[in-house]
């Protein structure tokens, strides 16, 4: 799951799809990024951790870490979350690039569309809450596509 900061969108995916996986029984791990490496290390936004929080997952255990090329060896499917990050995505991973590994996050819900979600940072509280059922739509069709 990679978005731009890795502190309010890809943290809830990660949170989401991993609790979703786990109840389904099934050994997948679940992991974030993102692109421009201006909060490695941080935990996820507090609005991302309260709204994740109110729907049974904790996410506050996670800690932004960068997108790396060689996340493209390393993990089976990557989905992004805005076009920017598909470009940086690109960019980071140079030779490494797989576009057979690599997708729009919302082409699950809106095949071939590549739609951006949108990112709760320039909003109020109210869009996290937006954003997270959104994601979570997400990551059931995720699911439902690998099961």
């Amino acid at each position: 799951m990679t978005c731009l900061g890795n502190i309010c969108r890809s943290p809830m995916a990660e949170g989401i799809l991993q609790k979703l996986a786990d109840e389904k029984g099934l050994s997948w791990t679940v992991h974030s990024a993102g692109t421009n490496g201006l909060h490695t290390g941080e935990p996820p936004h507090k609005s991302s951790q309260k709204v994740c929080k109110e729907n049974g997952i904790s996410i506050s255990g996670q800690r932004s870490m960068e997108f790396e090329a060689k996340h493209f060896d390393e993990y089976d499917k990557i989905y992004v979350f805005a076009a920017d990050v598909m470009r940086v995505v690109k960019s980071i991973a140079g030779d490494q690039f797989d576009e057979s590994k690599i997708d729009y996050f919302l082409n699950e819900l809106y095949p071939g569309k590549n739609m951006n979600v949108i990112d709760p940072w320039y909003g109020g509280e109210d869009g996290y809450y937006d954003v997270f059922k959104q994601i979570y739509k997400g990551c059931e069709a995720i699911l439902n596509s690998y099961t």
